[in-house]
């Protein structure tokens, strides 16, 4: 019986690691936190999201190269996380929803908002989980024109407002600017 308590203890443990590990990503993308980022993928893990198709690095750097030079504000909220133990391995399906700030061909801001689902296989090393292939299933996207840029000053008395690393408010509450 001590067996299988041990097993089932085990696996919540996997899960939770592997739902932090998804967080971190939304986290690392939202901030364009590269380190939190970097630390949802195994080095060699691969990518396939939208337009980019290759490595996690590469992907990495493809979207904070076009993310950094914006102060668009971005917002990934991930659910229901169906996660698939198979020994070091585990096969993730996770439902996301993203609201983008981005600009049209005419120079127009433009709120993209789309849903979708992260096919994950994580891959545990040692005692960490991580994404060892990721592929992006998009289910819902619509472009919606808007008046509206987001500045800091849009937001009037409710401040603070969040912002890119290292200047988001949630470093400092954490004890990690700079």
């Amino acid at each position: 019986m001590i067996l299988n308590n041990n097993i089932a203890v085990q696996a919540l443990l996997d899960r939770e690691a592997i739902r932090e590990c998804l967080y971190r990503y939304c986290r690392g993308i939202d901030r364009r936190d590269e380190e939190a980022l970097r630390s949802a993928y195994w080095p060699d893990a691969t990518d396939r999201h939208g337009p980019y198709q290759g490595s996690a690095a590469g992907f990495i750097d493809w979207a904070l190269g076009k993310l950094k030079t914006s102060d668009a504000r971005i917002v990934h909220r991930i659910s229901n996380p169906l996660i698939e133990l198979q020994g070091d391995q585990a096969l993730v399906e996770s439902y996301f929803d993203a609201i983008q700030e981005e600009t049209d061909a005419e120079g127009r801001p433009v709120e993209a908002l789309l849903s979708g689902r992260y096919l994950d296989r994580f891959e545990r090393r040692g005692d960490e989980w991580r994404i060892l292939a990721r592929t992006v299933v998009y289910d819902r996207m619509r472009h919606v024109i808007t008046t509206q840029v987001l500045t800091a000053e849009a937001f009037g008395v409710r401040q603070p407002v969040g912002g890119q690393h290292p200047v988001d408010p949630l470093y400092e509450f954490l004890g990690r600017v700079g």
